[in-house]
């Protein structure tokens, strides 16, 4: 997995072997980092530092493997050794990859990008020379339609939400609003954060079957029941309900073909309430179309199984939506080097 340290600044090409190497080498560094996620290495470490041999018991590897991917992973800057080759997480580990922690979404990148979005990184090329049949391509939705790789794909990402889920809620102020739709919402991760910071919020989740059966439990959890409902169906074709005062669409426009992403903003329109906030969070490219990288990577990767999808970028976005009739209320960050929030609004 390339990580902003891993990829050349977007201004500026690459000029040596080892810039180059750095690049073609990367997955060597995600799959130490997943490997490390596989066998909770990073949640022994979290009560503190262990030797080499302490680890390897603790998490039942053999010493000279653990040996190896603890050097790999120091080499990277998730581990630390100190003189004494006591291991210990870095900081960043600690904070984000122990299930000790409350902001952990290992289980994110363990289950959906090493057992999901790597693999489907494989038929990329035959999917850029048109070599596959429309039903050869792993496509989203058929992807969604396997309970089994529904529920691995829609867990991982509810807990890789729930973190951007809060940050929307302070970026968007919603205290006025009563009704919200989360199209594309998944398992309500976003929806969750929303309803938790605005009481009198109430929401709709459009997600695919499989989807929302994992979701409504959830929802559950949270004791939002009385307040989160599902529709079951494809976001793209499904009836919203109208008078919306908020709408979200959150990943959503990355991972549908490009043609529809259009519709979409016009069923926005239609569904919203004068007045209403339209929030689109996705991977978005500035206009120069120089990155950032991240947020290229990741459209690249959604083109693996979306060979349609369009390269979304903030400026033909927000152009469109005025051309609909939507006026842009703020254009920011996120994820941080990674994706965009557009919030536009529906004129009273």
């Amino acid at each position: 997995m390339l990580t902003q340290d891993t990829v050349p600044p977007s201004d500026k090409a690459i000029e040596t072997a080892e810039d180059l190497s750095s690049i073609a080498f990367s997955f060597m560094a995600s799959k130490a980092l997943f490997a490390g996620l596989h066998v909770d290495l990073f949640s022994a470490l979290a009560e503190g530092p262990m030797s080499g041999e302490e680890l390897a018991g603790a998490v039942d590897i053999p010493l000279n493997r653990i040996v190896m991917l603890t050097t790999a992973l120091t080499s990277i800057g998730l581990l630390t050794i100190d003189d004494d080759k006591n291991i210990q997480n870095s900081p960043a580990a600690q904070s984000f990859l122990s299930k000790q922690s409350k902001y952990d979404f290992g289980d994110y990148l363990r289950y959906q990008i090493d057992q999901q979005m790597y693999p489907f990184l494989l038929q990329l090329n035959a999917v850029m020379k048109g070599d596959l049949s429309d039903d050869a391509i792993a496509s989203y939705q058929h992807w969604m339609t396997d309970e089994e790789q529904a529920s691995v794909y829609s867990e991982s990402q509810h807990a890789g939400s729930l973190g951007p889920g809060r940050t929307l809620a302070r970026k968007v102020d919603l205290s006025e609003a009563s009704s919200l739709l989360d199209v594309g919402g998944g398992t309500g991760a976003m929806t969750i954060s929303l309803c938790s910071a605005y009481r009198n919020l109430q929401a709709t989740i459009i997600d695919f079957p499989n989807v929302a059966e994992i979701g409504w439990r959830f929802i559950s959890e949270a004791d939002l029941v009385d307040r989160v409902r599902y529709i079951p169906g494809n976001a793209v074709n499904a009836r919203w309900p109208g008078n919306q005062d908020a709408i979200l669409m959150s990943y959503l426009m990355s991972g549908v073909p490009g043609d529809d992403v259009e519709g979409l903003l016009s069923k926005a329109f239609e569904a919203l309430a004068p007045g209403g906030k339209l929030m689109v969070h996705d991977f978005m490219i500035e206009e120069d179309r120089r990155g950032p990288a991240l947020a290229a990577l990741w459209q690249l990767q959604h083109m693996a199984f979306t060979p349609d999808a369009r390269s979304l970028s903030v400026g033909w976005l927000t152009e469109t939506a005025k051309r609909i009739g939507f006026e842009v209320t703020s254009v920011g960050s996120l994820i941080p080097a990674m994706t965009k929030l557009v919030v536009l609004s529906k004129p009273s």
